[in-house]
């Protein structure tokens, strides 16, 4: 059952999402200015939005002693898909560019000492030494740079490390090896549709993520209702990609 004031909440970020992002602000300010208004109710909110998460999560290569890096983590509400592993991990670290989203990961899990909040852009951050797993959840469609943030995240990997994507997509008309393809209406419309709140969904992202190499262990396409848009699915997939052992 929806907690009080859930619908006013859902009012709020709808509003929100109907008037956009600024486009002309530099990233991280419009990032800022969009997510500060909802951050304390984000999560509800994209609970249903983003069902591709938990079987992400679930899907996770985890045990004890990994080495954790989170590009684009938002409030870490995923991670609690998975909360029963965390303590084992060695490191969890969660990065954002912005910082009101940052904060409720923060508050979240204060109580882990080995989960940490890093506020910075995804192409940029170097974790202090090499990572077991990197994970992108509904983050890279929100990236400008995003073919920066794949090498930046597959640099971080040791070998034999894996990379692991959920998130909206589409394809070109003929698709990439493994993948089914989507109409041409979803090639038209999604696209169009996120494009107004900054989430960019581009043809040549799979096509992208197949040429960094290794092998992929899991691949999944999905298709979710959107909240309050009646009949519409948006197609989503996850991915996960081992790097090479040297």
């Amino acid at each position: 059952m929806p907690k009080a004031g859930s619908w006013r909440d859902d009012l709020r970020v709808l509003w929100l999402l109907a008037r956009g992002r600024d486009r002309r602000a530099p990233h991280a300010a419009a990032l800022n200015a969009f997510y500060a208004p909802q951050a304390n109710v984000y999560d509800r909110f994209r609970e249903q939005l983003l069902p591709g998460r938990e079987p992400l999560m679930r899907a996770l290569p985890l045990c004890p002693g990994l080495r954790v890096l989170d590009l684009g983590a938002g409030t870490g509400r995923h991670w609690e898909y998975v909360a029963g592993e965390l303590s084992g991990l060695a490191r969890l670290e969660l990065v954002d560019l912005c910082a009101p989203l940052l904060e409720v990961a923060r508050r979240r899990f204060a109580d882990r000492a080995n989960v940490c909040c890093t506020e910075q852009d995804a192409t940029t951050v170097v974790p202090t030494e090499p990572v077991d797993l990197v994970v992108l959840s509904y983050s890279l469609s929100m990236m400008p740079d995003w073919r920066g943030v794949l090498d930046n995240a597959w640099r971080a990997l040791r070998p034999g490390g894996c990379l692991a994507i959920v998130d909206f997509y589409t394809l070109p008309r003929t698709p990439p090896s493994g993948f089914a393809p989507l109409s041409g209406w979803d090639r038209w419309f999604w696209p169009r549709w996120f494009r107004h709140d900054g989430v960019w969904l581009r043809p040549d992202t799979v096509a992208a993520l197949h040429g960094l190499g290794g092998r992929t262990l899991r691949q999944r396409q999905g298709r979710d209702r959107v909240p309050y848009l009646a009949g519409l699915k948006a197609p989503w997939f996850f991915w996960i990609r081992e790097k090479p052992p040297v």
